[in-house]
């Protein structure tokens, strides 16, 4: 059996770093002149910038994730995690969904391990909170607000009302405002259906802890979005931080105290803790340290971007912002680089000034900034949908997803949710009770 003398590259994550950075190897290098192995535990990536539409049900889940294998044609997927790095001896461990872990042997590593949630010690916060950097979260939020409006509905007791109808999320960050944008424009949509409920009567909350929102953002644009919430009957609280979630029961350090059945934590991330992990050069925040060509520093054949990266910013000095549009212009640079070492030729610096930044405030609604434009309404609203449409790798599927979102303009919203898919197996073991056969 002839050996396979072909480099061997080895991606750790399946995010944006790791499936642009495949797609440009594919596309610079001939199958004769290296193969690719990608470990990720979906078999997709996420465009964690529609979580807010899909979970307002703007969007199907579909739309906001793009398939792995159907995608790269010449990558290797192995589903599961990369548990240890051994750059030393150029293998890492990798724990596949089942059996036993096994090695992988490379010749070059790319890390892009993305980032988590960031979850501070606030007591109650881990038994009642749910994050929002998943399709998962983002369905359980939407099927949560429906599912507590037709709670209330039914309930009587006006506390048990006022803390089923109280949706509070932290963080005024980009996911933060973004989602509570979109699920309180649901929750008032929905409200023609249900009798009883008022959309004075739901209660939306913005906990941030910093003097503003939307630092990604100028501050007039931030300041519109911050009125356009609270013109709509958003609480906003700046420089307010969540104190205590027990039971239940919120705890602001205002001193505001009040009870809620939601509570969405959307106050930052941190660098994946794996990649701090894996003996390679970090700082002090966990993020990898690597150079101008995204290559870790003092570590041949090892190469990183993404969140999990420290990416130094040639234009405006300091590090890359950890967001979705550098990411992906990063591991473009990265793929190209990584081709040229491969064929011995010269890296290329990575480069990128940001054109601005575009922002959804519910349907129909939005601000944007770019270059020297300030955008406010529907434009930049729809501005956004054609943006994420052109990083979606396939025609067919721009196509596709284009004619979707383009027909659902004119169709009101779905408010069916769907609370069964959290517990499966609950309709089988209830049938198996009723007829005995439990």
């Amino acid at each position: 059996m002839t050996r396979d003398t072909r480099p061997h590259v080895l991606i750790v994550g399946g995010g944006y770093v790791g499936l642009y950075t495949a797609l440009r190897l594919e596309r610079r290098l001939g199958a004769h002149e290296a193969r690719v192995t990608m470990v990720n535990p979906e078999n997709f990536m996420l465009y964690q910038s529609l979580l807010p539409e899909v979970a307002s049900g703007t969007l199907a889940p579909s739309h906001a994730v793009v398939p792995l294998r159907r995608t790269l044609k010449r990558t290797r997927l192995l589903a599961g995690r990369v548990t240890g790095l051994d750059h030393r001896r150029r293998t890492a461990t990798v724990q596949p969904y089942e059996g036993e872990p096994g090695e992988v042997v490379y010749d070059h590593v790319v890390i892009g391990l993305g980032s988590v949630t960031k979850v501070l010690p606030v007591p109650g916060l881990v038994q009642r909170a749910v994050g929002f950097t998943t399709v998962t979260e983002a369905i359980f939020l939407r099927n949560q607000v429906l599912s507590r409006m037709e709670a209330a509905e039914a309930l009587t007791d006006e506390a048990a009302r006022r803390r089923a109808l109280t949706f509070v999320f932290v963080g005024g960050g980009y996911s933060g405002v973004e989602a509570l944008a979109e699920l309180e424009d649901l929750a008032r949509d929905a409200c023609r259906y249900f009798p009883s409920i008022a959309p004075r009567e739901l209660r939306w909350v913005l906990v941030e802890v910093t003097d503003r929102i939307l630092p990604i953002v100028d501050r007039d644009l931030a300041e519109y979005a911050t009125r356009l919430l609270r013109e709509r009957g958003v609480d906003v609280y700046l420089e307010t931080s969540l104190e205590s979630a027990e039971d239940g029961v919120i705890v602001l350090s205002n001193g505001e105290r009040f009870e809620a059945d939601t509570l969405c934590w959307a106050a930052g991330v941190s660098p994946d803790p794996l990649a701090a992990g894996m003996g390679l050069p970090a700082d002090d925040m966990g993020r990898l340290v690597v150079d101008e060509c995204l290559r870790v520093r003092h570590t041949p054949g090892a190469w990183a971007a993404g969140d999990c990266a420290a990416v130094p910013d040639l234009i405006e000095g300091g590090t890359c912002p950890p967001s979705a549009q550098y990411a992906v212009r990063e591991a473009r640079r990265l793929g190209d680089n990584l081709a040229a070492v491969i064929r011995g030729r010269e890296l290329t610096p990575f480069r990128h000034r940001s054109p601005g930044e575009l922002i959804t405030l519910g349907r129909h609604r939005g601000v944007a900034r770019l270059l020297r434009l300030r955008l406010r309404g529907f434009l930049p609203w729809y501005l956004r949908r054609l943006y994420h449409i052109a990083r979606i790798p396939s025609p067919l599927r721009k196509l596709e997803v284009w004619l979707d979102w383009t027909s659902a303009l004119a169709k009101p919203r779905d408010v069916v949710h769907l609370g069964s898919e959290e517990h499966p197996r609950e309709p089988f073991h209830e049938a198996a009770e009723r007829t005995g056969a439990g």
